[in-house]
């Protein structure tokens, strides 16, 4: 595959979170191939750098298409802007969708320009607690999505798996440090998320056979690599 050519420089503006499965998926329902795509972009909206290997990159993630070109490509494949639009993920992607500029940002949450930058960057967040709650109140953050943008979700991932194989008791006081919400609320979460790991397990290895352990230890894994969506989802499910 020839290197990927891009848009120069100063056309190159950080565009909204991508969903490139959606891309593809619209793609294909078409019966359009890359070439296609980028044939489109460049005959119908004036981008002349569009080739079958950039939408092949935008597809795969390995790139994420401007404002202009996610608006072109929308054009291209009959469908809104929107339908090509994820889920904010990181802190740059969530200013984004909101449409602010990374100095209006910075001034709201009481950081200097060039601090608040370096932070988004490393995707490191080293705001105090107001700054932390001022940055959700402008960004509109749920919590889970504060706990993300804030790069927490890591250390709760490590918590919230080590209480569903051990003791959860001893891990309340630490989540409840990541997650500030009441503790019974946090207790019962904990606990369920346990009985639910241990419940399992117990299931998978009653199977029997001599592939019972290895199964079991599939299931466990699978468990806890979902852990952290499991955890929002029963926290939702209680104070629905």
């Amino acid at each position: 595959m020839s290197p990927v050519p891009r848009p120069p420089a100063h056309t190159r503006q950080p565009g909204p979170p991508f969903n490139a499965p959606a891309a593809r998926r619209l793609r294909a329902a078409l019966g359009m191939t890359p070439d296609h795509v980028a044939h489109g972009l460049r005959a119908s909206y004036a981008l002349p750098h569009a080739t079958p290997d950039l939408v092949i990159a935008w597809e795969r993630g390995a790139l994420t298409p401007t404002h202009p070109e996610l608006t072109a490509l929308a054009g291209v494949l009959w469908c809104s802007p929107g339908e090509l639009i994820g889920r904010p993920r990181t802190l740059r992607e969530h200013r984004v969708a909101r449409g602010f500029a990374p100095e209006d940002v910075a001034r709201a949450v009481g950081h200097g320009f060039l601090e608040y930058t370096r932070m988004e960057e490393s995707g490191q967040w080293r705001g105090t607690d107001r700054q932390s709650a001022a940055l959700a109140e402008l960004l509109d953050l749920s919590l889970p999505d504060l706990v993300t943008v804030t790069g927490l979700e890591a250390k709760l991932a490590d918590l919230l798996r080590t209480a569903a194989r051990t003791r959860w008791q001893a891990y309340v006081k630490p989540v409840g440090r990541i997650v500030p919400l009441d503790r019974r609320l946090l207790e019962e979460t904990l606990q369920e998320l346990h009985q639910d790991y241990q419940r399992q397990m117990a299931a998978t290895l009653s199977w029997g056979g001599g592939s019972a352990a290895g199964e079991a230890s599939d299931a466990g894994r699978d468990f806890l690599d979902r852990i952290v969506d499991t955890f929002w989802t029963s926290l939702e499910n209680r104070t629905a």
